[in-house]
């Protein structure tokens, strides 16, 4: 049979098609062969550090490909530096991540020095946990409820490390908008104050639920007020939020509470593609379930909690469009 040359275009074109098929067909997984880099804000050892290496462990088995995790520590100016190397120098390419610090928003919003990025523009996988905040005193102390820390006859002495640290900035809000009678006490260290406390040198302190936990169990502490974040245990407690009907005194103590949604933040790379967004916001996701994951995380005392990216940049979103006049008050209690 003579081939004409349209049989012959046809015959290239169908060709050609089983080739590229083919190809597609056997392409590698993106991250096949890979090393994904987890950079962590934080020195080694706390609660940041450890949960990313606990997330590095799990992580491979949930991405196609397997890819191997490493961790990456790079302290400095509460994260800022790992942020600005997330949004300067790392590739868009989804190899890099940052496990950032929970009070990175409040640098932004306060025009702090050393911000060199913007927290809406970076592509983000989420935030691997949530953290409660809770103030709670001595359980011998007779103050029960809200109103009895208002009402007391002599103010009720706080341990705290400073301006910048949730465990000072917490109560300082609520003596300013709640009008809680409450004094702070300056320590060098969260387990100064926890001594303190045993010691009954002050009356009690504000810090993440999970710290405070095993002390609330025993019975040495009794938690009166919390955050944004409610979780068992503490579900019953009224709402920092909620204890005002003044609309300046609400906006702020939102602003201040809304973060505990973001607990753990992960981010990466502005302009990293989508299909490699979704490979690891899947991923995360799916730790979130894993029961080994789980298990590791009990051992240590805490909770992996995938809050998806839409949520994070909620929060994000109403802190960082406040008004000036609301911000520059936000400033007066909370610093960075």
């Amino acid at each position: 049979m003579k081939k004409t040359p349209l049989f012959c275009l046809i015959t290239s074109f169908v060709l050609l098609f089983c080739i590229t098929a083919g190809d597609l067909a056997l392409a590698a997984p993106y991250y096949e062969g890979k090393v994904i880099t987890i950079i962590v804000g934080n020195e080694p050892g706390g609660g940041y550090d450890r949960l990313a290496r606990t997330i590095a462990k799990h992580l491979p088995k949930h991405i196609l490909g397997k890819p191997t995790v490493l961790v990456q520590n790079m302290p400095g100016a509460s994260s800022m530096i790992a942020a600005n190397h997330l949004y300067h120098i790392a590739k868009p390419d989804g190899m890099t991540i940052g496990a950032l610090n929970r009070g990175l928003p409040f640098a932004q919003v306060l025009k702090a020095d050393g911000v060199r990025f913007d927290l809406l523009k970076y592509a983000w996988i989420g935030s691997a946990a949530v953290e409660a905040t809770v103030l709670a005193l001595r359980a011998e102390l007779p103050f029960k409820t809200v109103e009895d820390m208002r009402n007391a006859k002599t103010p009720i002495m706080l341990g705290a490390t400073g301006p910048t640290d949730t465990g000072g900035q917490f109560p300082l809000l609520l003596k300013e908008y709640l009008g809680l009678n409450l004094k702070l006490v300056n320590y060098t260290s969260g387990a100064d104050i926890q001594l303190a406390v045993e010691r009954k040198e002050v009356d009690g302190r504000a810090a993440a639920y999970s710290s405070l936990k095993p002390y609330i169990e025993r019975g040495l502490m009794r938690p009166v007020i919390r955050g944004r974040v409610s979780e068992a245990g503490i579900d019953h407690l009224p709402m920092n939020e909620d204890l005002t009907t003044d609309k300046r005194a609400k906006t702020i103590l939102s602003m201040f509470s809304g973060v505990e949604l973001i607990g753990r933040p992960y981010v990466v790379t502005p302009g990293t593609p989508p299909d490699v967004m979704k490979i690891l916001r899947d991923a995360f996701a799916g730790i979130a379930k894993d029961p080994e994951l789980k298990e590791d995380s009990k051992k240590q005392r805490m909770e992996v909690r995938y809050v998806p990216p839409e949520e994070c940049l909620k929060v994000l979103n109403y802190l960082l469009n406040q008004p000036d006049d609301v911000v520059k008050e936000f400033g007066k209690y909370i610093k960075f």
